[in-house]
């Protein structure tokens, strides 16, 4: 696997994965559930949907919206198992390890973090003159 600097910094000059951020019912769903529930959410998603030696639906199997959770495997190419071998060197063809599953949540997880931050950050809107 590789380190998960590594790979953020790589996803950074990605503008199809840079691109990504939570719409506002995802957002405020994250913000109501919780980083915690989220990723527990996301570590079951992990499990039963890319952790198999061959996914049903590999390469389509995480929508794009619906639940943060998904758009954070798209941001962090842990969508497929395809993104998970070109962009975390995990290889297909076998079930992931329970590390591998770890290190799939830690990513979705660290974005998701980042996501939080950057909404609690960022400047609230101006009131309407």
């Amino acid at each position: 696997m590789r380190d998960l600097g590594d790979v953020f910094r790589a996803l950074a000059g990605s503008a199809f994965r840079a691109g990504f951020r939570l719409g506002p019912g995802d957002r405020a769903y994250l913000l109501a559930k919780g980083v915690p529930a989220v990723v527990g959410h996301a570590r079951d998603f992990v499990a039963a949907r890319l952790a198999p030696a061959s996914p049903a639906k590999d390469g389509k199997q995480t929508p794009f919206r619906g639940h943060p959770a998904f758009v954070a495997q798209h941001a962090t190419a842990t969508c497929c198992r395809g993104c998970l071998e070109k962009w975390h060197r995990v290889p297909r063809g076998r079930p992931l390890t329970a590390a591998e599953q770890e290190h799939v949540v830690a990513a979705i997880e660290r974005w998701l973090r980042a996501e939080v931050e950057r909404a609690a950050t960022r400047a609230p809107p101006r009131p309407a003159p």
